[in-house]
C-alpha cells in the first residue's frame, strides 16, 4: 500500500514537472524584445543577427525549440548562454553551490526555532511565553526581508562587528570565516521561514493537545514531556511539512532581495542579471531547477506525512 503511494506520487511529480518545463520555456520565449539584437548590440547588421539566430535555432518554430532543450536537459545539458556563450551549468554551478550552502545553514537554524517556539508557545497557550512569542512572530511576520536583514547588519555588522557586512563568500579562506559570512544572511532566512511555520504549528499543535488520546495519554500518567514530543508533536508537524516545503523552494529561488542585502553571490540574484539581459537558457534553467526543488521539496512533505500520521496511511 506504501509502496504503490510513493509510485502514484512520483509518477505525479514528474508529470509536475514536464508541465512546468512547458510554462518556463513559453515564459522565456514571450520575453518582449529581439534576443539577437540584445546580445549582438544595437550595431550589429542584420546578417550577423540572422547568423546567430540560426546558430542557437532561434528560427525554427517553438516547439521545435522546446523539444531540442528538453532532449538536452533530460541529459544535463541545459545549453549555452546567450551572453557570454559558456555553458549555462558551468554558470549556474557556482551560484546554486552558494544558494545551497547558505540555504542549508538556514534551514539548520529554521527548524530548531520553529519546533521549540511553537510548542512552548502551544503548552504554555494564553501565558506570558505565548504572548512573547506571539508578538515577535507577528513583529517578522509585518517587517520585509530587506528591513529585517537591514536591522540585523546595522546592529550585528556595524554597532556590534561580530559578523561581516558583505558575504563574499568567495574570500572565506577557512570553514569558521565560512560560517562568519553565512550567518547574518542564514539568521534573516531563517527568521523569515520560521515565524509562518510557528503560528501554524502552534495552531496545529494546539488542536492536538486537546484531543482525547492525548488527553487519554495524560489520564494514564505519562510525563507531559513524553506526550508532547511522542504524541503530540508528530502529529502537529504534518500540516507544518507544506510550509517547510514552501520555504525549501523560496531558499532557492526567493532570496533575491536578502542576497542583496548582504551582496551574497547567490542563484537569485543570477536570475535577476539573467531576466535583465534575456539571457533565455540561464532563465530556463534556474526556473527549472528551483521547480525541481520545490516539487522534490512537496514530495517529500507528502511523504512524511504518510509516515508520521497512521491514519493517512490506512486512508
Amino acid at each position: 500500500m506504501v509502496s504503490r503511494l510513493i509510485l502514484s506520487r512520483i509518477v505525479t511529480a514528474l508529470i509536475t514537472l514536464l508541465a512546468v518545463s512547458v510554462f518556463i520555456f513559453w515564459a522565456s520565449e514571450v520575453l518582449p524584445g529581439d534576443i539577437a539584437a540584445r546580445v549582438l548590440g544595437r550595431f550589429a547588421t542584420e546578417e550577423g543577427k540572422q547568423v546567430f539566430r540560426e546558430r542557437l535555432h532561434l528560427d525554427k518554430p517553438v516547439y521545435e525549440r522546446y523539444w531540442l532543450w528538453l532532449q538536452g536537459t533530460v541529459h544535463g545539458d541545459f545549453g549555452v548562454s546567450l551572453v557570454n556563450q559558456r555553458q549555462v551549468w558551468d554558470v549556474i554551478a557556482p551560484k546554486l553551490r552558494n544558494t545551497l550552502l547558505l540555504g542549508c545553514y538556514a534551514f539548520v537554524l529554521y527548524v530548531p526555532i520553529s519546533v521549540l517556539l511553537a510548542t512552548l508557545s502551544a503548552v504554555f497557550r494564553e501565558r506570558w511565553p505565548d504572548t512573547l512569542i506571539s508578538f515577535f512572530t507577528l513583529l517578522g511576520l509585518s517587517a520585509p526581508e530587506f528591513v529585517l536583514g537591514t536591522g540585523l547588519l546595522i546592529t550585528l555588522g556595524v554597532a556590534i562587528p561580530i559578523f561581516p557586512v558583505m558575504s563574499l563568500i568567495e574570500l572565506a579562506k577557512t570553514p569558521f570565516e565560512t560560517i562568519r559570512t553565512l550567518t547574518l544572511p542564514a539568521i534573516t532566512l531563517a527568521i523569515v521561514m520560521a515565524v509562518y511555520a510557528i503560528r501554524m504549528l502552534r495552531g496545529s499543535l494546539i488542536e492536538v493537545l486537546d484531543s482525547e488520546y492525548v488527553r487519554m495519554a495524560t489520564l494514564k500518567g505519562l510525563p507531559r514531556y513524553r506526550v508532547v514530543l511522542w504524541h503530540a508533536l508528530p502529529n502537529a508537524l504534518v500540516p507544518t511539512l507544506n510550509v517547510t516545503a514552501l520555504n525549501l523552494a523560496y531558499l532557492v529561488g526567493g532570496v533575491v532581495v536578502v542576497e542583496q542585502v548582504f551582496a551574497y553571490p547567490g542563484l537569485g540574484s543570477l536570475l535577476v542579471g539573467a531576466i535583465f539581459v534575456r539571457d533565455a537558457p540561464v532563465i530556463e534553467a534556474i526556473a527549472l531547477i528551483a521547480s525541481g526543488i520545490y516539487i522534490l521539496a512537496n514530495l517529500f512533505a507528502d511523504l512524511m506525512g504518510v509516515l508520521l500520521n497512521p491514519r493517512l496511511r490506512t486512508s
